[in-house]
């Protein structure tokens, strides 16, 4: 088994996602007392959510890059990033180390193009939804059309996030809305909708929507044991 090096914190209570997910998976593989081998790094999210904010991807890059460098050196043989947002430090990350670094965008477009579905709509952070670094490799590398929400509802799916879900807070009103922002999206002819933040499964499951959805946490966790457990 290989080891599975994480960089968490953004938020801790994704990453403790992530930990579960990829422990599970391995007993589930495995079975008996096999737990995964994995090195994390968490980060202190005050200090990257004002960086984003800010709009300072520069120093981002530079976090993230020292955080990837620190796991290659504990041992890691692959790097995940446990956030889909600060996937926008991924060129930063690839350029500062020698193992591989799996994207999570491009582990969710494996699972949507063996559902062979062509149009999906995309949640996250205003930075997700709105900047290319995710949408290009579903759309170069998997010819998947991407569908977002409107502007006002880019707003208020990115509030609900930093407000609510980074802390934690699960709001029914907030659900509630989200289920309203899907059905429009699927409406303009969204076949599936892809959880774009690692927060949001903590809010909106398959019994809250019609059509499939991707939930980037768990599939970026269980394909990245996939990796670890190949010979």
């Amino acid at each position: 088994m290989k080891t599975i090096g994480l960089i968490g914190g953004m938020s801790w209570e994704s990453s403790l996602v992530y930990y579960e997910l990829i422990n599970k998976k391995v007993k589930e593989v495995l079975g008996g007392f096999h737990s995964c081998k994995s090195i994390m790094i968490s980060v202190d999210f005050a200090e990257i959510e004002k960086l984003q904010h800010e709009n300072n991807w520069k120093v981002l890059d530079e976090l993230m890059s020292t955080a990837a460098k620190q796991l290659e050196l504990a041992g890691a043989d692959i790097i995940i990033l446990c956030t889909n947002t600060m996937h926008l430090c991924s060129n930063a990350i690839q350029k500062n180390i020698s193992i591989p670094f799996f994207h999570i965008a491009e582990a969710t477009a494996q699972e949507i193009a063996k559902n062979k579905l062509t149009k999906i709509a995309l949640l996250g952070t205003k930075f997700t939804m709105e900047k290319d670094f995710y949408k290009q490799i579903l759309i170069n590398d998997f010819g998947i059309e991407v569908l977002i929400p409107t502007s006002n509802e880019r707003q208020l799916v990115h509030n609900i996030i930093y407000n609510e879900l980074v802390h934690g807070k699960i709001n029914n009103d907030s659900r509630e809305i989200y289920k309203t922002i899907i059905q429009n999206l699927e409406k303009r002819g969204a076949q599936g909708i892809i959880l774009g933040c690692t927060e949001i499964p903590l809010l909106i499951s398959d019994k809250d929507v019609t059509i499939p959805i991707f939930n980037t946490t768990k599939i970026h966790a269980e394909k990245a044991v996939e990796w670890a457990l190949k010979d």
